[in-house]
């Protein structure tokens, strides 16, 4: 899937939003200079774009996103339609003030009137339906089952982050299942902003442990999925004092990367799926496993980091071959550190570049 760079969504977000205001202008408004629509729609709607990317009251979307979803629906309406009527008046006072338009009375650049509320109050209830299914399945899977472009099975090259909660048992033999579960749901928590940052895809949650994918040259270009599980691993740590409040101990992770061919296919009939064959997400899973062998935190195949070039900040400690359950052959394994991270297993060692 063709990489969308940050500059060219919000071009798409504003082209449409644009769109959005020139047909209403068009259907109800009966103004030959499409523009004003398109002023109105963009005042109207940006606000709204910038608080659902949480630019603005942040706070206030992560209190609202708890809440179930028919809750969060109606939340999400009412705060939509305060930041449309601000949007209305300051497009309305605009345009005004500017000679552009020439109302019969003040009311009408300031208040939105009825027929707007109810086309705005439509796009916004279609907005929030396709974002609530979108962050439900992912962005990436979301897109790919709407275009339907692994209806039939597709070879393609990824990469697969598994992430997993060390000592996760005892913590719930411990604490019981249900305070486990409620841990569990921060951690994944946590995975959500530099998954999104370094452009991944949360692909499935299996117990305690994660799996994070990317197109395999989406991945390795700038390091991401290098600088993802670092990130998170920084996240946790720079949190610490919450964590030790919240549940008494500070997650650690083990972690393992692998990328290389694999089967892409759209499964399922009344529940769909886009799921993923071959031996590399296996690999991926054992190479998972071999962090407690090997006592380390964070593996990657010797495959995988040949096509990566390094953060300068990340060192790397060639393990040698290891025999992996399931695999004929042995995989090359090489251990990571980031030097600012200090919930990395200490017996890295600085200055160890990964082989060429």
């Amino acid at each position: 899937m063709r990489e969308v760079s940050p500059v060219q969504n919000w071009l798409l977000i504003v082209l449409v939003m644009a769109g959005s205001g020139v047909l209403y202008n068009v259907l109800f408004f009966e103004d030959s200079r499409l523009f004003i629509g398109a002023i109105f729609a963009l005042c109207m709607g940006m606000p709204i774009i910038a608080f659902e990317r949480k630019v603005v009251l942040r706070g206030l979307y992560r209190r609202i996103e708890a809440l179930p979803t028919f809750t969060f629906f109606l939340a999400e309406l009412f705060i939509y339609e305060i930041l449309m009527s601000i949007g209305f008046a300051v497009a309305g006072l605009s345009l005004w003030g500017l000679g552009v338009i020439i109302p019969n009375s003040w009311v009408d650049v300031v208040i939105l009137p009825f027929n707007a509320f109810v086309y705005a109050l439509a796009v916004c209830s279609l907005m929030i339906f396709v974002l609530r299914v979108r962050e439900l399945l992912g962005r990436e899977v979301f897109t790919s089952m709407l275009v339907s472009r692994y209806r039939k099975p597709v070879s393609e090259e990824r990469v697969f982050l598994f992430i997993d909660l060390v000592d996760s048992t005892a913590f719930a033999e411990k604490h019981g299942d249900l305070r486990a579960q409620q841990m569990l749901s921060s951690l994944f928590a946590a995975f959500a902003e530099p998954v999104r940052k370094y452009k991944g895809t949360i692909d499935d949650y299996v117990g305690d442990a994660a799996i994070i994918t990317w197109p395999l040259q989406r991945g390795v270009k700038f390091a991401r999925c290098v600088n993802c599980i670092f990130d998170i691993i920084s996240a946790i740590e720079a949190d610490a004092e919450n964590w030790l409040e919240a549940y008494g101990q500070v997650p650690r992770l083990r972690a393992a990367l692998h990328g290389g061919s694999i089967i892409t296919a759209e499964i399922g009939i009344d529940h769909h799926k886009i799921t993923y064959f071959g031996d590399t997400i296996n690999t991926a899973s054992r190479l998972e496993s071999l962090c407690k062998t090997l006592n380390r935190s964070v593996l990657i195949s010797t495959d995988l980091a040949q096509r990566i070039e390094l953060p300068d900040n990340v060192s790397a400690e060639d393990l040698g071959h290891h025999a992996v359950k399931g695999r004929g052959q042995s995989v090359g394994v090489i251990a990571l550190v980031r030097a600012d991270n200090r919930l990395a297993s200490p017996k890295l060692h600085a200055g160890v570049n990964a082989p060429t």
